[in-house]
């Protein structure tokens, strides 16, 4: 029988609206900004959503080469910033690993799709020799992935899990077992997106998905669990961290930042956009999690909800966590840091797993923003506008995707054995 890695984090990065490093982006958390604004990357007349979480003030050279950044998507820019951020926290930045036993496990959805538009642009008006040479290596999705390996040499597996909005999550899952079973020792495991396009808005828009009527009042527009929503807002960014066995995390001195104890995935099988509304997919995730982690349900004290301030999802989360907790549901705080962030789509998973491991480091409920008519299909403590202080013991955190998939992780504090 194999014996099964315990699988730690050493490291984290991210960049995203609410800030370009770990401290910037849980300082705002913490105090309960939003990171909501106008879009600024295209003209929006004729587009019913106006608004989106950008990242500002984001200078990728701050620590990559110039040169190297010039052949990156901006997906792939915010993925490999956030890395180089989650090595150096773990001491990993200058060696330390071996690189036929560390991997890459990314998680994305669309790509560089504004390398598309440009470029598709360009085609129309001037024909294919007008196209970007790097256009195609650009825009791909494996390509963020690729970057990262090939910046820190890791020569074991390298991966790109695309399942929409639960793709981080599942990244850092998949990277979660393939320690655990021993196929890696190191893992540079999380999601990234870039998806504030004019196409991207225009198809989400098409879709009737964003928010739409708090185009003049954007900070309060992400609203997850209140009567008054009316869409998710759309976000970018990326949130990586390091895994490794808890072997190989000792063996050289690491600090270690948490303990990923539970993953799970499942898939509704029921509808391309729209989640099963009986939650049944979501509510066997978040069970098989548990059973994973070997803990009890009233053993969770924070779940951060995938929240998307949506109809349909809020309300489905709500009924599948309390089929799983039970009377235990009205118990444990459930939060969704998309009413601050936006949504990152494939990156939302990855931050959000940062958001429980700082979460569970502080004991500190993050807030759900923008809360103040509580849907009445909507009944739990989602930690209203305001933190709070409070003892987590596990940590869980849900991302449910187009396509009914359905992830799941469980964290928890590093305890020796």
């Amino acid at each position: 029988m194999i014996e099964l890695e315990r699988v730690v984090v050493t490291g984290m990065g991210t960049v995203n609206p609410l800030g370009t490093n770990i401290t910037q982006f849980w300082d705002n958390i913490k105090a309960g900004v939003s990171g909501v604004g106008p879009i600024t990357k295209f003209d929006t007349t004729d587009y019913p959503a106006k608004i989106a979480g950008e990242v500002r003030d984001f200078d990728p050279s701050d620590l990559l080469d110039r040169k190297e950044t010039r052949s990156m998507a901006d997906f792939t820019k915010f993925a490999v910033h956030a890395a180089v951020q989650a090595m150096q926290q773990a001491g990993l930045d200058n060696g330390g690993y071996d690189p036929y036993r560390s991997g890459v496990y990314l998680g994305n959805g669309i790509g560089g799709f504004e390398v598309v538009e440009e470029n598709l642009a360009k085609l129309f008006e001037r024909g294919p020799h007008a196209v970007a040479p790097l256009t195609i290596p650009k825009l791909i999705s494996n390509e963020a992935a690729g970057n990262i390996a090939i910046h820190y040499n890791f020569k074991g597996p390298c991966h790109t899990t695309v399942t929409a909005c639960a793709s981080g999550t599942d990244a850092i899952g998949a990277a979660f077992n393939a320690i655990r079973f021993g196929q890696v020792d190191v893992a540079l495991s999380g999601g990234t997106e870039a998806a504030i396009t004019k196409l991207s808005v225009a198809g989400f828009c098409r879709l009737q998905a964003l928010a739409t009527k708090y185009n003049d009042t954007p900070q309060i527009a992400s609203r997850p669990f209140d009567k008054e929503r009316d869409g998710f807002v759309m976000g970018e960014g990326a949130g990586m961290l390091v895994l490794e066995s808890l072997s190989h995390a000792k063996a050289r001195g690491a600090v270690i930042l948490g303990e990923i104890a539970g993953y799970s995935m499942t898939c509704d099988a029921f509808h391309v956009t729209a989640p099963n509304p009986d939650g049944e997919g979501a509510a066997r995730a978040m069970k098989a999690a548990l059973e994973m982690a070997g803990i009890k349900p009233e053993e969770v004290d924070y779940i951060n909800a995938h929240g998307t301030s949506t109809a349909a999802n809020d309300s489905m989360e709500t009924k599948a966590i309390k089929s799983v907790f039970g009377s235990h549901a009205y118990n444990l705080k459930v939060s969704s840091t998309k009413s601050m962030t936006s949504h990152l789509i494939a990156a939302a998973g990855a931050v959000e797993a940062i958001v429980c491991m700082l979460a569970i480091r502080d004991q500190y409920f993050p807030c759900t923003l923008n809360l103040t008519n509580i849907d009445s299909e909507c009944d739990l403590d989602y930690v209203p506008n305001q933190g709070r202080d409070g003892i987590i013991r596990y940590a869980m955190s849900n991302s449910l995707g187009f396509g009914g998939h359905n992830g799941v992780l469980v964290f928890k504090a590093y305890t020796p054995l």
